[in-house]
């Protein structure tokens, strides 16, 4: 997915949109559809937010290769690249002729292709957009692509080098014209393996990513302001928890990689949640792919399933 197609609007972003800003937007918006719901067409808006020069900044990076278990390396984790690439997205979801609102978005699941290593020394051109708006039983749903590229202000034109996919879910939200899916079954049943890792996660988990991802939605810094937005609890981070299992696989992932995570249930801080990791090889006895599923620890419910495989 690359050039954008023809009569797609470019917005040229002058700066890294603040995500705290972006989510003091959101709840302001929110707090006005409950005057006057808002009138947007059940359509994607034909356009793309680009920012020109994102660089990955050093002592965060460290920081969160500390923070989630990741070797400490010059190659930017391939979640961190996805928070350089968050604010562009989130600015996406933030326009006025998005149809579906920002705040409250439930996360589902993500594809992420790492491609070729990034360093923290690179300058990084990013770009996003939305596509598949879709019914669900639940609501509506819309996957976020962002792509990066190297090259900021001297270039950008290359092929990506990282390229994200993230569906989201407007729980509650039907638009007209968008037709729900027909249900399609029970869930699987899950028995929970041998764990081969068991994390403990406090109630600061979710403020400790925030400081190094930049994401301070409300629902993960604390309990009050979790249950300000209907949340029991605070909860950690999807991007967490996939990130922390994705440090578990290894270094046998190399540098490019295909990562994919779908999240089933929350977890609410603080929590004790097991995780299950399994590697498949080739002929040649040479790592192929990882599967990783994590749990609830004590009643067994499954919170996210994903995968790690090489990349072809």
């Amino acid at each position: 997915m690359s050039a954008p197609a023809r009569g797609t609007e470019t917005v040229e972003l002058t700066e890294v949109p603040s995500l705290s800003k972006l989510y003091v937007a959101a709840a302001a918006e929110a707090a006005r559809a409950l005057v006057a719901p808002r009138r947007t067409a059940p359509r994607l808006p034909a356009a793309r937010h680009h920012a020109a020069v994102v660089r990955p900044d050093l002592a965060k990076v460290t920081e969160y290769q500390h923070l989630l278990g990741e070797s400490a390396r010059d190659v930017v984790p391939a979640g961190y690249v996805h928070a350089l690439a968050f604010p562009v997205a989130m600015s996406f979801m933030g326009r006025e002729d998005f149809p579906l609102p920002l705040l409250g978005m439930v996360h589902l699941r993500n594809h992420i292709e790492y491609r070729e290593p990034i360093s923290y020394a690179d300058e990084l051109d990013v770009m996003a957009w939305a596509e598949n708006l879709a019914g669900h039983r639940a609501g509506t749903q819309v996957d976020v692509v962002a792509e990066v590229r190297r090259g900021g202000a001297h270039g950008g034109g290359g092929e990506p080098v990282w390229r994200g996919v993230s569906t989201y879910l407007a729980k509650g939200v039907f638009l007209p014209g968008v037709d729900k899916p027909l249900a399609n079954g029970a869930r699987e049943d899950f028995r929970a393996p041998l764990p081969t890792a068991l994390w403990r996660l406090g109630s600061e988990t979710g403020r400790e990513y925030a400081a190094v991802s930049g994401d301070f939605n409300p629902i993960h810094l604390s309990s009050i302001s979790a249950r300000a937005l209907g949340m029991r609890r605070s909860i950690a981070h999807g991007m967490y928890t996939a990130s922390r299992a994705l440090a578990e696989v290894g270094p046998a992932k190399g540098d490019a990689f295909v990562w994919d995570v779908a999240f089933e249930a929350p977890v609410f801080l603080p929590a004790r949640v097991a995780l299950n990791i399994s590697d498949s090889v080739d002929a040649e006895g040479a790592w192929e792919r990882s599967d990783y599923v994590g749990w609830h620890a004590k009643s067994g419910r499954r919170h996210f399933v994903g995968s790690v495989s090489r990349l072809s």
